[in-house]
């Protein structure tokens, strides 16, 4: 039997996007579906169009809330579905997603889905591609942590793990997925997590999305999380490193992450400064790239990450002009077809 699926759409002010969201969703023709859309009162056309298709819906409000994470906590509240994920109002599904996900969910020991989309520019003339999903190391729990990329809007969760995850933390504004996701690590681990190649979602970038134009929130909030993992567990010389790499902003419920064990969050926190350092090495930034990996201890890392440590450990000492000359001309090469 297939399960309920609860589908929430959190939105405001997105009338030009909303109706083919929730067509999208409805269209899905799912047999067992629970559809809220939450508004934030939108001033546009957006009641209107939720008033359109308001007899299939489950539930909507339109009225001021906190932000998105608040949005999607008044769902999750009132979410009598088995599987759960939230849809923003500037995405649409492809047609057959939720009969994907439901047939993916009848195995009970499955706890989360990950699948794929398709991201695409909604101005301009750049061309669509497909995501990898959600990022998964199998075998390496630290460094799916510390790594953390969850492809949000084709995750999702059944609902008895969310009630031991907790709903979204209101505080963040930017990665309240990626700390949700990272609560969920922490509490399940790597198990019963279905990873499939399907196209689940249409991913839509446009001059107003958060992902284009606020993407300094989103690097502060990271930055903020593992900054606080570091000072509950009294990671000392990591803290002070990450008190300099960006404004902190404290955010997470030290209750529930005071329980972690702390070797497990000191390879978290090692695995993270990894990944800036290769960042900041790739936009040029050796400098602070450099200072990243004095940080790292490299025994924490597993041994094929420290191929990657080593490669970037020789490339920080080459001079940025150097950097910029041999990136130049490897982009003259001719691409092998």
């Amino acid at each position: 039997m297939l399960p309920k699926i609860t589908v929430i759409t959190p939105s405001y002010n997105q009338g030009h996007f909303l109706e083919q969201t929730i067509d999208s969703v409805l269209s899905q023709n799912y047999p067992d579906l629970e559809y809220m859309v939450i508004d934030g009162g939108s001033t546009d056309n957006s009641i209107e169009i939720i008033k359109k298709y308001e007899k299939h819906l489950t539930y909507w409000v339109s009225e001021k809330d906190n932000g998105q994470s608040d949005a999607i906590n008044k769902g999750l509240r009132k979410t009598t579905g088995e599987v759960v994920n939230w849809l923003n109002s500037d995405d649409y599904y492809e047609k057959d997603t939720l009969n994907i996900i439901g047939n993916s969910f009848r195995n009970q020991k499955i706890n989360v889905v990950c699948g794929r989309s398709r991201i695409f520019y909604d101005e301009g003339n750049q061309t669509s591609h497909f995501s990898s999903g959600t990022d998964i190391y199998k075998h390496n729990l630290a460094k799916t942590i510390g790594w953390a990329r969850i492809d949000q809007p084709e995750t999702f969760f059944r609902v008895s793990a969310i009630h031991q995850m907790g709903l979204l933390n209101e505080k963040f504004h930017y990665v309240m997925d990626k700390e949700w996701w990272i609560r969920y690590l922490l509490l399940f681990g790597l198990d019963n997590i279905l990873q499939i190649e399907d196209i689940l979602v249409n991913f839509r970038l446009h001059g107003n999305s958060k992902t284009v134009s606020q993407q300094k929130g989103f690097q502060i909030e990271t930055n903020s999380l593992f900054y606080e993992l570091a000072t509950i567990k009294s990671l000392t010389d990591k803290k002070a490193f990450l008190s300099n790499l960006s404004e902190i902003k404290e955010k997470i419920n030290q209750d529930f992450y005071s329980k972690i064990d702390k070797s497990l969050i000191e390879r978290v926190i090692n695995y993270y400064l990894l990944y800036k350092a290769d960042e900041y090495y790739y936009f040029g930034n050796t400098q602070t790239a450099k200072k990243c990996l004095k940080t790292i201890d490299e025994n924490l890392l597993e041994i094929v990450d420290r191929k990657l440590f080593k490669e970037l450990s020789q490339k920080v000492n080459i001079p940025a002009f150097l950097i910029k000359i041999l990136r130049f001309l490897k982009s003259k090469m001719p691409q092998n077809t």
